[in-house]
């Protein structure tokens, strides 16, 4: 679940004001019994997951006594998931989720929170809980239970309600004197500076007119292994990424992306470190690609079999198409699950940290990113615009090199975007059109690997007349959609190569 929550600092003598206001026309507030609730923290020996926004705890008395709960990049918003399991024995599974952070560390106990809480519930009109506001009284205690710190707080936490209501609670509560500060965590708090540092992972720091070459491979780095670490947790769960894309995919993605910045810039790379760190990305996408091909083939197989509402496909056979998927996907799901438990895998996301960190740059990277990078991209777009590419490309050309031809302009986009932060409006006009490019020549080949495999998956059950029929169906309407497509390639194309989108490539 997520969980979306406003803190407020008050001292012992704020008196919590009247909430009554902020419920809706015919709602109450209800005060809950007081609680008192004991959470013992599990960290690394220097505070890892503290430092990244994250935590993992014990808490007395809670029906499911273990809970992670990992930033979203939202302050005040944060997943939370919660399990059974007892006191000295983190579950594996929550433990699993934090890898990324704790990168194989131990994790320990390394404070105990103690806090009495008053709660209040505002609730609508037939008895909902649209938000609850806490007062915390919360003592800080040692390995021995003596008290090294106390502080107050009130929180307000979103639950059925909206965003409004929140910030509504938030007024009245300031009014009265709270001060609503950063969102700091209790346990960070009762941590201390150490626990407010920076994480150990670095995060892109944006660029400025000024940036050299270096900068910019620097920051595209930062930025893609940011984006592979933060959809770990997401994958574990098989819970979607908050673009609402699913987190494989994202995860894949960002693989990719890393993988081909890593080699569109290798001149200004260290080759004895960029070359592992590729094998080991196209290891991990490769892991990843089953699950997102069963993914896209999934959603593709309905959409497909919908198209044509005037002429229905046998939704049996459908159906059965669907449950072949679905067993790729779970067979794919857990090669996932033991390749993320793997020391290979472990190994990978400290090399990510390290290299977010301090990518090991040349010489030539210290050149000012808009004498440099225009000649680096140039390689990938000549790749794709030559006769091995688009222009090699007719509509009797096979399959396989239209696939090709649309890695090539990935590669080409995947470039060009990471440079057009410091080369300008031309790169960016390029990036766009390069984007409905890859829509196209991507369309073409998931209706071409869809129909291959509705007649597949027939071909394997040859005693299913209605499946056999069905699949020769889908196929046809599959291949319908590839001869489209490529003949939407060469507007797209023309748009692409258009003088103002090219003009600083060399």
């Amino acid at each position: 679940m997520v969980e979306e929550e406003q803190k407020y600092e008050v001292d012992d003598a704020y008196v919590l004001p009247d909430l009554a206001a902020t419920a809706p026309a015919g709602g109450r507030v209800r005060a809950l019994p007081p609680v008192t609730l004991v959470a013992r923290y599990l960290d690394t020996v220097d505070l890892r997951l503290a430092r990244a926004g994250a935590s993992l705890r014990h808490r007395k008395g809670d029906e499911l006594p273990w809970t992670v709960k990992l930033p979203t990049g939202t302050p005040g918003v944060r997943h939370e998931i919660s399990r059974p399991g007892p006191k000295g024995r983190p579950p594996p599974e929550l433990v699993e989720l934090v890898t990324v952070l704790h990168r194989g560390a131990p994790l320990a106990p390394v404070t105990v929170v103690r806090t009495v809480r008053h709660a209040y519930e505002v609730c609508d009109e037939a008895g909902a809980v649209l938000a609850e506001v806490v007062d915390d009284r919360v003592t800080v205690l040692d390995d021995s239970g003596a008290t090294t710190d106390t502080f107050r707080e009130v929180e307000a936490e979103r639950k059925a309600g909206d965003r409004e209501l929140l910030d509504r609670i938030g007024a009245v509560l300031r009014e009265a004197g709270a001060r609503g500060g950063s969102f700091t965590p209790k346990h960070v708090r009762a941590l201390g500076e150490t626990a407010q540092a920076d994480p150990d992972l670095v995060a892109p720091a944006g660029l400025t007119a000024e940036a050299s070459a270096g900068d910019v491979v620097t920051e595209a780095v930062r930025k893609e292994i940011r984006r592979l670490l933060a959809h770990d947790p997401l994958v574990r769960l098989r819970a979607p990424a908050a673009s609402g894309d699913t987190a494989v995919h994202q995860m894949r993605v960002a693989c990719r992306r890393l993988r081909s910045d890593l080699r569109t810039f290798r001149p200004l790379l260290r080759k004895t470190w960029s070359r592992p760190l590729r094998d080991e990305l196209r290891w991990l996408a490769g892991v990843l690609g089953a699950a997102r091909d069963a993914e896209v083939l999934r959603a593709r197989l309905r959409r497909t079999a919908d198209a044509d509402p005037l002429s229905p496909l046998d939704e049996g056979a459908v159906d059965r198409l669907d449950e072949v998927l679905a067993q790729r996907q779970r067979t794919a799901h857990a090669a996932i699950d033991e390749a993320l438990r793997s020391t290979r895998y472990l190994a990978l996301v400290d090399s990510l940290v390290l290299a977010a960190r301090a990518p090991r740059l040349t010489r030539r990277a210290t050149a000012p990113a808009g004498e440099a990078l225009p000649a680096l991209v140039a390689r990938p777009w000549t790749r794709l615009a030559g006769p091995d590419g688009v222009d090699g490309l007719d509509a009797q050309s096979p399959d396989d090199s239209w696939h090709a031809v649309r890695k090539e302009a990935k590669q080409a986009r995947y470039a060009v975007n990471a440079v057009a932060p410091t080369v300008g409006k031309g790169a960016r006009r390029l990036s766009r059109a390069l984007a409905r490019v890859q829509d196209v020549l991507g369309e073409h080949q998931d209706a071409a690997v869809a129909a291959d495999t509705w007649l597949e998956i027939a071909a394997e059950r040859p005693d299913d007349h209605e499946l056999a029929v069905t699949a020769g169906r889908l196929a046809e309407r599959e291949r319908g959609s590839v001869r489209r497509t490529r003949g939407l390639l060469p507007a797209a194309w023309h748009r692409a190569t258009r003088r103002r989108r090219t003009s600083w490539l060399p």
